[in-house]
């Protein structure tokens, strides 16, 4: 057994051996059905304390050759697993595979330069190597690449290769971009089309670095939290897996599930001919479904009996103020819908997968659903707080002075919302007059600026609207549109129309010659009409001193 080189299985067996365990060994079913395929290349991004490590542990203890593994599988999930990914049986692959179990963040965590932390890295493994197989003619035993494709030539054994906490350089290093492209020239130059590569599995928080939408390592499948494919019931704790914990020690399941519980995500079923319901029905089968639970967070409610947030142990690299303070228009005003209780819809893909490229909110949001401190359904592309011991981080993370003007903003929107419901024009006009002021003097120029004005001051309707802007409606376009969703089908539908230094009649007139409430027939009898004007020649010493007017009809 070498350090890098075919490590073994203790690893693996004091997890197993502990007092809390969760089986997680049939993912090692749905590698087998990739190892030596075109889709040997397994790239899985988790937040910290998702049970990453362990995963690794159990691959290495799995395919490693010298490992002697069997009575431990046998005892595990894995063997009698009805879960099938292929015709191959569980032990296809025992043992078939030296392994190099590489951790990153042993290398790129210290002082080191880039070079020297490489140079290091792979003069020990070659170390290992060469123990291994010391009869080899090598022609470099200081270069990794080399030193693996002389041993492979001269004995034709594959490699599994697991890389743990792969993305070590884009955390540590975050702003030297020549040496992550280097970085990531060495890993595409390990491990791309290398005939002795049998399986590639790298972890990490985040997904692979790309640089503009593409990756220097396209090879690799993706597996994450947006997207955990086929890994989804091995992402974290699901549902099932808690209850039985909880049965098993007496805990109560509802707390722990109003605690850590979560993150929704879906895998996705492979295309398969012959699946039953494709025959019987003509529709292909539909994915499932997993409610996932803080694995580390679950482990330490269960074993202690005590209920509470254990999240600032894991230590991710940077803290949540640090990205929801950035200032970016609509980050902070997205943050207090999400201490709401709103789900955000989020745009992932400019998102560049590491910590400092940021083009907007979206981005922001997008690295903390790879943290863990957003949950993501990919149904709808929102994102929302999963769980009581999250939200306890963002409380925490907004206590700062910088968050005062945020949250009063909010408390306005959430009334001038209310306002409008009871179609109270004056109360709507008083409160625009108030938002407007926290919008800034940027929005006091014309109507292109009264319509970012009004926006920001119905942020809070995004929990129950989508938003249009400038919607067409076949005589000419309404200003704003509010469109309930579905879930809030009982909200009225909202035009509005804006005018501004004209007269506050004049847009709710315009809403009805143009025939406005007709492009949405389908709202009619539950649909406001409100027309809003701003005058900015008012003098602030009239006795009725106010910029606002608002005139409010039900349609």
């Amino acid at each position: 057994m070498g350090q890098f080189l075919n490590p073994g299985k203790n690893s693996y067996i004091e997890a197993v051996n502990s007092q809390i365990f969760i089986d997680k060994s049939e993912m090692i079913a749905f590698l087998n059905s990739v190892v030596k395929t075109k889709q040997k290349y397994v790239s899985v991004s988790r937040p910290r304390r998702f049970g990453k490590t362990m995963a690794a542990d159990m691959i290495c203890a799995y395919y490693d050759r010298d490992a002697d593994s069997r009575e431990l599988f046998e005892s595990l999930r894995l063997a009698g697993s009805d879960i099938s990914y292929s015709d191959l049986a569980w032990d296809e692959y025992l043992g078939k595979f030296d392994v190099i179990r590489i951790v990153m963040t042993d290398f790129f965590d210290s002082d080191a330069s880039f070079n020297d932390a490489l140079k290091e890295m792979q003069s020990i493994i070659c170390r290992d190597i060469k123990k291994k197989y010391p009869d080899v003619d090598y022609f470099n035993d200081k270069d990794l690449i080399k030193t693996i494709a002389d041993a492979y030539t001269e004995n034709g054994r594959q490699l599994v290769l697991v890389i743990d906490e792969w993305d070590a350089v884009f955390r540590n290093g975050k702003t030297d971009k020549e040496e992550q492209t280097r970085y990531l020239d060495f890993l595409r130059n390990l491990l791309k089309d290398k005939s002795y590569i049998a399986l590639a599995y790298m972890t990490g928080i985040l997904p692979i670095k790309k640089y503009g939408r593409h990756s220097a390592l396209n090879m690799f499948t993706e597996y994450s939290m947006m997207f955990p494919r086929q890994l989804a019931r091995y992402t974290g704790f699901t549902e099932a897996e808690v209850v039985d914990l909880c049965n098993k020690y007496g805990r109560d399941y509802e707390t722990i599930k109003a605690w850590y519980d979560g993150y929704e995500v879906s895998d996705i079923m492979p295309p398969d001919p012959n699946h039953e319901e494709l025959r019987n029905t003509g529709n292909p089968p539909k994915s499932d479904r997993y409610f996932l639970y803080s694995p580390l967070s679950v482990v330490e409610a269960i074993g202690t009996g005590v209920i509470k947030d254990y999240w600032n142990k894991t230590e991710s690299y940077e803290a949540l103020a640090d990205y929801i303070i950035k200032d970016y228009d609509g980050l902070k005003e997205a943050v207090t819908l999400l201490m709401d209780g709103a789900r955000v819809h989020v745009d992932t893909s400019t998102y560049q997968n590491d910590m400092t490229t940021f083009s907007g909110r979206d981005d922001i949001l997008s690295l903390l659903i790879h943290l863990g401190y957003l949950g993501y359904d990919d149904n709808t592309s929102e994102v929302y707080i999963p769980n009581k011991e999250i939200y306890d981080e963002f409380k925490t993370s907004t206590k700062g002075s910088e968050w005062t003007e945020s949250f009063k903003a909010f408390e306005i929107s959430q009334e001038l919302l209310e306002a409008t419901w009871n179609k109270d024009s004056d109360k709507v006009a008083e409160l625009m007059e108030r938002a407007h002021d926290l919008a800034g003097n940027r929005t006091y120029n014309d109507e292109s600026a009264l319509s970012y004005a009004v926006q920001y001051a119905y942020y809070a309707a995004q929990r129950y609207y989508t938003t249009i802007l400038e919607l067409d409606t076949g005589k000419g376009y309404a200003d704003i549109v509010f469109i309930p969703a579905p879930k809030h089908a009982d909200k009225p539908a909202m035009v509005i129309e804006l005018k501004y230094n004209k007269d506050v009649d004049t847009a709710l007139s315009q809403i009805k010659k143009q025939k406005y409430p007709d492009r949405l027939e389908h709202y009619k009898g539950n649909m406001l009409l409100v027309g809003i004007n701003y005058d900015k020649n008012v003098s602030n010493t009239d006795k009725d001193f106010k910029h606002h007017k608002c005139i409010i009809e039900m349609a």
